[in-house]
């Protein structure tokens, strides 16, 4: 299909690459999974898929947790480190039967607690 064709009726966006057009399909296709899963790690830190995101954050070489949004982990981001280690729990619970810590930035009263303990 050239660019002056117009486009069957289940397709919605139309991407340039380069020196081709491609629609690209609304519909799912046989075979395909037709909601968004996550991958998240176990308490056997094996990754799972998930339908719901993780609520915790974590680093698998440091084996540090914490939140999403924790100001060091978006700092390393920002600096190109971090996202090859990322890893995502479901819960606490899961993050420390998985044998990670706390993060002392984000998380400082359970990092203290850890540190105590």
């Amino acid at each position: 299909m050239n660019a002056t064709q117009t486009k069957p009726d289940d397709y919605a966006q139309r991407v340039d690459s380069g020196s081709r057009s491609r629609w690209y399909s609304t519909t799912p296709r046989e075979g395909t999974m037709t909601g968004k899963t996550y991958t998240l790690l176990g308490a056997d830190r094996k990754p799972y898929e998930r339908a719901t995101p993780g609520t915790l954050g974590g680093h698998r070489g440091g084996r540090i947790y914490g939140r999403l949004d924790c100001p060091a982990a978006v700092r390393a981001i920002a600096n190109g480190g971090y996202v090859k280690n990322r890893v995502f729990f479901a819960d606490e619970i899961t993050a420390i039967a998985a044998g990670f810590r706390p993060c002392a930035v984000c998380l400082p009263q359970e990092y203290a607690a850890w540190k105590q303990a």
